[in-house]
């Protein structure tokens, strides 16, 4: 990754354009609490992605088109005006919690999951950690061929539950034969398919691919208050959790104990002047994280120089910052969110209204500061009469740390680059086209979720590459929150209430 610029030169900016929706409803239609999506993550291939929802339920999607990226860069560079839409479709989905209640602090503890983080892939298996309020799990997700017999009912001795021993067209004479278990029947069926010809025997009419969850783990009972963070460390043995007010070190092996390696819970709590926010592993230096705080620092801690590692943080914190303040300045420099590039030398961060950008070498103040939605600054009071000034948008950064993205409101996608739009940006929206007639409705399951709608499908450029103005009135209620750049390249998933928007350049 290259030093950051804030002046002309840099990385130009991308263009961008939808290529893909999953779950879209129409304008009118009411969207259930449980169906908005609470999470999203891909993995280090970005071959899978994951999204949670506040049902508690795991959503995975796969990539269509992976077989196909060597013919993509072939044409590519045969034809310069050649793009290559990415394709994902539905993979599986699982519970990953249900509703809980604590009957020692008579608190209830809702299904819904806070993050999910992908882990190591051994043996090809998918593995990832998905957490609600105080429970996290260890999935393991794996890929199987499916086979889907073709029934021919020209026996009566054939049914569609056995028809499966159509596989086996001969009896070995070294079977064992239990007569007391009811052996005629299958006997019977056995010899009816020795006896039909070839073409009437019931085969495999086609293969598809399945995949099932499996939890292996569970990590619970180590935190007092609301899990917010989940970051796997670069050994890939060890993770962190992160609560309000510490966070634990955990081997993935071992779920009945954690190592507490920051506290800053105060001995009387009406001396609690911040809590935890947000907190990350280093990609590369297994022994160094960082986490984020309400009132705006983010310290950098080396887990080798004690076992309590916030005594001895490394503190970064923005200087411009300590000029005027007024009763809402605490408050919108909390920060929501942190993320590493992919080389650990920066780290990106937001706050209410902002983006920054932080060279760990230089903590005084961040190298570049975007200005998400600076128009809201004059309405901080209604903001926070309405509860709105304590929402909490995610930020992520392209797998080359040249262009940065967070989200906004009326589901507006905001993304910038080095050197280029520095104030301004690339507003992008989310928003659905009212004049588009509605898809019809999915059937619904206990509780309907993105893999029930399932309506991923492409749209032409021209609907959907036009920017907003980012001093129109935004619908406060329409918010963005996640988003997760993919790792190598320039593909975007976002969540705008029970939809999941695909963005690529």
């Amino acid at each position: 990754m290259n030093p950051p610029s804030t002046g002309g030169s840099g990385a130009p900016p991308l263009e961008w354009k939808l290529c893909q929706v999953f779950g879209e409803r129409s304008p009118a239609e009411e969207v259930p609490g449980d169906d908005v999506i609470s999470s999203v993550e891909f993995d280090k291939t970005g071959n899978h992605l994951a999204v949670g929802d506040r049902g508690g339920r795991v959503i995975m999607f796969k990539r269509k088109d992976g077989k196909d990226r060597h013919l993509r860069s072939q044409l590519e560079r045969l034809d310069s005006g050649f793009t290559w839409q990415p394709e994902y479709q539905y993979m599986t989905e699982f519970q990953s919690h249900e509703p809980e209640f604590d009957y020692l602090k008579s608190l209830e503890i809702e299904e819904k999951i806070n993050k999910v983080k992908w882990c190591p892939m051994p043996n090809g298996s998918l593995f990832m950690l998905s957490t609600n309020d105080k429970t996290i799990k260890l999935w393991k997700v794996k890929e199987r061929k499916m086979k889907k017999v073709r029934e021919k009912h020209l026996n009566p001795y054939i049914c569609p539950e056995n028809a499966v021993l159509a596989e086996r067209s001969y009896l070995s004479d070294q079977e064992n034969i239990n007569f007391d278990n009811g052996y005629h029947a299958e006997l019977t069926e056995k010899i009816a398919l020795q006896k039909l010809p070839l073409h009437e025997l019931p085969g495999i009419a086609d293969n598809s691919d399945d995949a099932f969850a499996r939890c292996r783990k569970i990590y619970a009972r180590a935190h007092d208050f609301n899990i917010n963070s989940v970051s796997n460390n670069s050994d890939g043995e060890t993770f962190i959790s992160a609560d309000d007010l510490r966070i634990n070190l955990w081997n993935m092996e071992i779920s009945s104990q954690c190592f507490n390696i920051v506290d800053i819970k105060p001995t009387n709590m009406e001396d609690l002047t911040e809590v935890i926010t947000s907190a990350q592993f280093h990609p590369v230096h297994c022994n160094l994280l960082a986490y984020s705080s309400s009132r705006g620092f983010i310290r950098l801690v080396d887990m080798r120089q004690s076992a309590i590692c916030d005594h001895s943080a490394r503190i970064l914190q923005d200087g411009e910052q300590c000029g005027s303040k007024s009763f809402f300045t605490e408050i919108i420099a909390s920060i929501s969110d942190i993320k590493f590039a992919a080389d650990g030398r920066y780290l990106m961060s937001r706050d209410y209204l902002n983006l920054k950008l932080w060279d760990l070498h230089m903590g005084s103040k961040p190298v570049a500061t975007f200005k998400v939605h600076e128009h809201l600054h004059t309405r901080l009071s209604d903001l926070y009469d309405n509860d709105s000034i304590f929402d909490k948008f995610d930020c992520c950064l392209s797998g080359d740390g040249l262009h940065f993205a967070t989200g906004s409101y009326s589901y507006l996608l905001r993304i910038f680059s080095q050197g280029f739009g520095s104030e301004e940006g690339v507003t992008v929206g989310s928003r659905k086209n009212p004049s588009r007639s509605s898809l019809p409705a999915a059937p619904r399951s206990r509780r309907s979720s993105i893999s029930n709608l399932a309506r991923g499908f492409y749209r032409q450029a021209h609907e959907n590459s036009s920017s907003f103005a980012i001093d129109t009135p935004c619908d406060l209620k329409q918010k963005l929150l996640h988003l997760a750049w993919h790792p190598t390249e320039n593909l975007i998933a976002c969540a705008a209430g029970s939809s999941l928007f695909m963005y690529c350049a």
